[in-house]
């Protein structure tokens, strides 16, 4: 009895701008593909991310390829990062406990006031993001250059990161499919800071204001590596030092006007603070001005207490230092 031949089945990969044609055939195991991408792209297949019609290849034994759902023509976008990338990469992290034990010391030293006329520009030349590097084989990377370029010239975060004399090397995005559960990385204590700036489909991009609340929380680490009590007090010092900057920045306007629009109310309790402050509706007799304006106050920082616990669980920063880099 004569077998049937499997028909063999063409695949569109883009990986980085670059298309590869492959083709197999349609009863080959997954594994398969995996190792002639490996040959044309240099990614390891546990590195490896395929995603086709809005849903990512789960790396399953004994299934071939018509069963994981690819057929003829179809269009896969791969994710990943060579071995030779991962390697510099772990060559960072060697550096980190060494980065890190400098960078506190500095942090330590007292401030000397130098009298220099120079002493200004050196200081805007040195405390900022010196590249900006959006992932070029993602959509839309013009507009990813621009949302990086406005977090990189905001003059609030340029006011902290001079201020406390933070450098970073590179600041960059980070793929949502490349590690979902994460909103920012900090790689060897500010060498690289990743944010997550789209959305899970691609499609668009996330509010400005809660990217630049994730910077923050990176720039700590630059400092910091855990999530402790020293982390959490610059973290807040820096989001509080945010806000006075931008209130101190609007000449002509009420101050807890500032403090909302630098806070963005989000929870009633806040809003209602702040209404009352503002002379909106329900002011409760015998209230002064100082009352309403610490209700307002206690409010925004309850809201953003609870904010950055919930940053916390997204930031990869304190894992990836203490375990290593993740490779699955």
């Amino acid at each position: 009895m004569s077998s049937t031949t499997p028909e063999n089945i063409s695949l569109s990969i883009s990986f980085r701008g670059t298309i590869h044609e492959v083709s197999l055939p349609s009863d080959a195991p997954l594994t398969r593909l995996e190792t002639q991408l490996e040959e044309l792209t240099s990614v390891p297949p546990s590195l490896q991310k395929l995603l086709f019609r809005g849903k990512k290849v789960q790396r399953t034994d004994n299934l071939t390829l018509v069963q994981i759902g690819l057929r003829d023509g179809i269009k896969v976008q791969m994710l990943g990062s060579t071995a030779q990338e991962i390697n510099s990469l772990s060559a960072v992290e060697s550096e980190h406990h060494r980065k890190e034990r400098i960078l506190r010391e500095r942090t330590l030293k007292p401030q000397v006031k130098v009298r220099s006329t120079v002493s200004s520009t050196v200081a805007s030349t040195t405390y900022v993001f010196h590249k900006i590097e959006p992932l070029s084989h993602l959509p839309k990377p013009e507009t990813a250059l621009e949302r990086l370029s406005k977090l990189s010239n905001d003059p609030a975060i340029r006011h902290i990161m001079q201020k406390h004399k933070f450098s970073v090397g590179v600041l960059t995005e980070l793929a949502p499919h490349e590690q979902p559960h994460l909103l920012g990385l900090n790689v060897g204590a500010g060498q690289a800071i990743k944010l997550r700036i789209r959305t899970d489909a691609y499609d668009g991009f996330r509010p400005y204001l809660e990217v630049r609340r994730v910077l923050c929380h990176e720039l700590a680490h630059n400092v910091w590596d855990d999530h402790d009590n020293d982390f959490k007090e610059l973290n807040s010092q820096l989001n509080r030092e945010v806000a006075e900057f931008e209130a101190a920045d609007k000449r002509g306007t009420h101050y807890l006007s500032d403090l909302r629009d630098a806070y963005e109310p989000s929870s009633n309790e806040e809003a209602e603070a702040l209404i009352h402050v503002l002379g909106g509706n329900g002011i409760q007799s015998g209230d002064s001005v100082e009352d309403r304006r610490r209700r307002a106050s206690e409010a925004a920082t309850a809201r953003l207490r609870k904010e950055e616990e919930e940053l916390e669980k997204s930031c990869g920063t304190s894992m990836h230092s203490s375990r290593g880099i993740s490779r699955s």
